[in-house]
């Protein structure tokens, strides 16, 4: 029954990381002309939350070592908190900008401890159905969003209820704290503190690279959709504000409800295997809003939600069986802090790229890195002698 609450508060946590990663993207149609400030400046708050995340996951490690998943767990999500609602009062973009520190802080650590915690010990399909739990949340934040849209009211009464939110699940994360103090990891795991500094596990473990960039471009591809996919159709397709923020969500739903699906397929396909369908759904679904048709959008949104459902989960859970145990804490926070770098940088990136040639560019721009994220993938496996047949 411990084992089950446990695994229940881990999947809350999820729930929390989930919540804010979608806001921005689906208010910000709204949001930058209240603030007066030129439509691309989206990505410079994009870039430090998720700058914050890179700097939180690379320390995961140490910091996890000396206070344990619980606290760290506990103390991220009160971050996100704090600076949730000082979203929702805030009336400036600088103060947009110092707050999404902490913002970007409280999301790391708790990242990478839970992510390799669940590898480590759980199934694949808790994995995905995790992070289908993140999903929840970053479905459920537009929609909050889009419903104060439609209302008339400002996008801060949106930050304002979700910040409420987190507020509740850090009450549960300290109510839990018990159950978390019979979890021991491995012998293995206790040596990760004289561990090889990150540098040379990068230089001598095989593989490591190219899963480094695997990382990078899918969080590349998933997050300049979900920031810009409503910009797409606001700028684009002459959406309203509120319809679009409607079909971000509908992206988000897509991604919930795949890694849900995926941890049912995870008893007949492999994780590898999961990881190549996702990319082909994707191709699918940029297929889909290359089309000059109204009606192939709803589909699109949905399908590249789909696609990037297996992707994550399947190959954050590849990790102790592709590098080992011995490391895998402080590789997951390398992956997570290369994931990260893609959100940071690409999402900024191609919001300069707009200026230029304009929103229909988007999927150009996840085309390409959806290619090279696919050759990258049979690179690793082959790289590592474990290649298995996609089917």
């Amino acid at each position: 029954m411990k084992k089950l609450l446990l695994l229940i508060v881990i999947y809350l946590a999820f729930i929390s990381l989930g919540l804010p990663d979608a806001l921005l993207g689906s208010a910000w149609p709204a949001m930058f002309e209240y603030l007066n400030v030129p439509v691309d400046y989206a990505g410079i708050i994009s870039m430090i939350v998720a700058a914050g995340t890179v700097i939180s996951s690379l320390f995961s490690g140490s910091l996890i070592q000396k206070f344990g998943e619980a606290k760290v767990t506990t103390i991220s999500v009160i971050l996100t908190a704090i600076a949730l609602m000082g979203f929702s009062y805030s009336h400036h973009f600088l103060f947009l900008c110092l707050l999404g520190i902490p913002l970007g802080l409280g999301a790391g650590s708790v990242d990478a401890a839970l992510n390799n915690y669940v590898a480590l010990h759980y199934q694949a399909k808790h994995m995905n159905w995790l992070h289908s739990f993140w999903g929840v949340g970053a479905a459920i934040g537009p929609i909050i969003m889009a419903g104060y849209l439609a209302k008339g009211m400002s996008w801060s009464r949106g930050y304002n209820t979700i910040a409420w939110i987190q507020i509740g699940l850090v009450v549960i994360l300290i109510f839990s704290l018990p159950l978390w103090n019979s979890k021991k990891v491995s012998n293995e795991q206790e040596q990760v503190g004289i561990s090889p500094k990150l540098l040379t596990l990068l230089k001598t473990i095989p593989g490591l690279k190219q899963a480094l960039l695997i990382f990078f471009c899918y969080c590349t591809i998933e997050a300049t959709f979900g920031l810009w996919g409503a910009s797409f159709l606001v700028f684009e397709k002459g959406y309203s504000v509120d319809h679009a923020a409607s079909l971000v969500s509908l992206y988000y739903v897509g991604i919930t409800a795949g890694r849900l699906f995926s941890g049912f397929l995870t008893n007949y396909f492999t994780n590898r295997q999961l990881v190549y369908i996702g990319q082909g759904v994707i191709a699918i679904g940029l297929g889909f809003l290359f089309l000059p048709y109204d009606s192939m959008l709803l589909p699109g949104f949905l399908m590249v939600g789909l696609g990037c459902a297996p992707i994550f989960p399947s190959l954050l859970h590849e990790t102790p069986v592709n590098f080992g145990e011995k490391h895998s804490q402080r590789i997951m926070g390398m992956q997570m802090a290369s994931a990260y770098v893609g959100i940071t940088l690409m999402p900024f990136l191609f919001g300069k790229i707009s200026t230029l040639t304009g929103y229909s560019s988007l999927v150009y721009f996840l085309g390409i890195f959806l290619l090279i994220m696919a050759f990258l993938t049979n690179a690793l496996n082959q790289k590592i002698g474990k290649k298995l047949p996609i089917l």
